[in-house]
């Protein structure tokens, strides 16, 4: 595959100036056949590589644009192979053209994500840091920009590259004692010590491990779910927190039957509201099916608003209590008492068997009526940590997989040790706890998994 030329458009449409990136073997000589320096004359191939060359694209006598060439020779490029960028201007017509007759000189089109994917293969970055590429181009917030960048730099591939480090000494250890196992009073690897080395490892991949809640929360969203009774204004306050008109508000009551969602970036955090289907009795099958989902958002939300007519109070925490307050159990739960606006301004008694942190409020989503308060109490809910660019957190579901075996396998190695296991066992435990660390750098990935990965990049990335 590496053999070909590519080419690819590698900024978005619309701008004034337009990016065209050529990689392989053949990148500055085909270049070459359409761009005429300015002034010097000289071609590409004998300019020195990290400069600029202004001069013109052309076909035969057509001049087709006034360019500028970004020139990297192998390896010193981000593919590692011999590279050109065109910078153009931004026309639609224009950037065609350019593709058009690249193609025309032996280039091909690039596949989605392949730049990022020759980088890997041929050793500019690991795997976690070619993800981490994807995850910086996708990054909403200044904490999702710090962690793919601290991951992009190798923050993560370092911490990985030290617990493999010392699993590959652990195991050596294992297996000198296995090739002298004639001798019995040899002992190379002290338990003892194994038993401390094996300890700290596992509390390095715990860590991790864990922190994928954390930052699955800031990639992602922190899941918020909306719920209450038909006509409680579940939609307008969903409406006025993303500050447009994403649902549908009406006075007819089960207008929502099925769940929206949508993101909002408050206070540096990105929170995925999730608007239900009110809950009421009601003999509607689609209506039914609705309040069904709304359960099922309940138990994935890690926030929950329970918002409540603030008119009509009493029943709702009743009738709904024995429905809701089972599923929100390490949730937490936010009551919002709405349309306070048409209310007595008085203060809420909750029931005793309410959990004792519950928050209250009261607003009028209609009116925008404390959304600022409530706003403050979702970021405090949220409790999410302050992200450092030296903070390994990982917010990828296959890191996150492969970190959760190679912690099963490490725990099969404390075990092993604390029962005085034969030597080969624990020895395969450990290989296999290296395997799932050495998956994520990408070491043992296949090219299904490969091909899986670099599908989602963006063309020209």
């Amino acid at each position: 595959m590496n053999q070909d030329t590519i080419c690819a458009i590698a900024t978005a449409s619309g701008g004034a100036i337009g990016c065209i990136r050529v990689s392989g073997p053949e990148a500055i000589e085909i270049t070459s056949r359409i761009f005429i320096p300015a002034r010097t004359g000289k071609k590409l191939d004998t300019c020195k590589p990290y400069t600029l060359t202004f001069g013109r694209i052309h076909e035969e006598d057509t001049i087709i644009d006034e360019v500028l060439v970004s020139l990297f020779h192998a390896p010193h490029s981000y593919t590692g192979e011999n590279s050109t960028e065109i910078t153009c201007h931004g026309s639609g017509y224009i950037l065609q053209k350019v593709l058009q007759l690249l193609i025309k000189n032996g280039c091909r089109m690039a596949y989605p994500g392949e730049y990022t994917q020759r980088a890997f293969l041929n050793g500019k970055m690991d795997l976690s840091q070619a993800e981490a590429v994807a995850d910086l181009i996708a990054s909403t917030s200044a904490a999702t920009h710090r962690l793919a960048m601290s991951q992009m730099r190798g923050g993560f591939s370092k911490e990985l590259a030290s617990l493999r480090n010392q699993l590959l000494h652990f195991t050596s250890l294992i297996e000198l004692e296995l090739d002298f196992s004639d001798h019995e009073e040899l002992e190379f690897a002290d338990r003892s010590e194994l038993c401390q080395l094996a300890d700290n490892i596992e509390k390095v991949i715990s860590r991790l491990v864990h922190s994928f809640s954390v930052g699955n929360a800031i990639k992602n969203g922190v899941p918020v779910a909306i719920i209450g009774e038909t006509n409680a204004g579940k939609s307008t306050l969903l409406n006025t927190l993303l500050n447009e008109d994403k649902a549908i508000v009406s006075d007819i009551h089960g207008t929502t039957r099925d769940v929206i969602e949508d993101t909002v970036n408050i206070g540096g955090i990105t929170f995925r509201f999730i608007d239900t289907a009110g809950i009421r009795e009601t003999s509607d099958t689609i209506e039914n099916l609705g309040i069904e989902r709304t359960f099922q958002k309940l138990e994935q939300a890690e926030i929950v608003l329970w918002v409540i007519d603030a008119t009509d109070t009493t029943a709702q925490l009743t009738q709904l209590s024995t429905q809701i307050l089972p599923r929100c159990e390490g949730k937490q739960l936010i009551l919002v008492f709405n349309k306070a606006d048409l209310a007595e301004s008085t203060s809420h008694i909750l029931p005793p068997f309410f959990p004792k942190d519950t928050k209250s409020i009261r607003i009028s989503a209609k009116e925008k009526t404390n959304i600022d308060e409530l706003q403050q109490l979702l970021i405090t809910a949220a409790n999410l940590p302050n992200v450092t660019p030296n903070d390994v957190i990982v917010t990828n579901i296959r890191h996150y997989e492969a970190l959760s075996h190679a912690l099963e396998a490490i725990h099969r190695v404390q075990q092993g040790l604390t029962s005085d296991l034969s030597g080969d066992f624990i020895s395969q435990d450990i290989r296999e706890c290296i395997f799932h660390l050495s998956d994520i750098a990408g070491e043992v990935t296949n090219d299904m998994v490969l091909e899986n990965i670099f599908k989602n990049f963006c063309i020209g990335k």
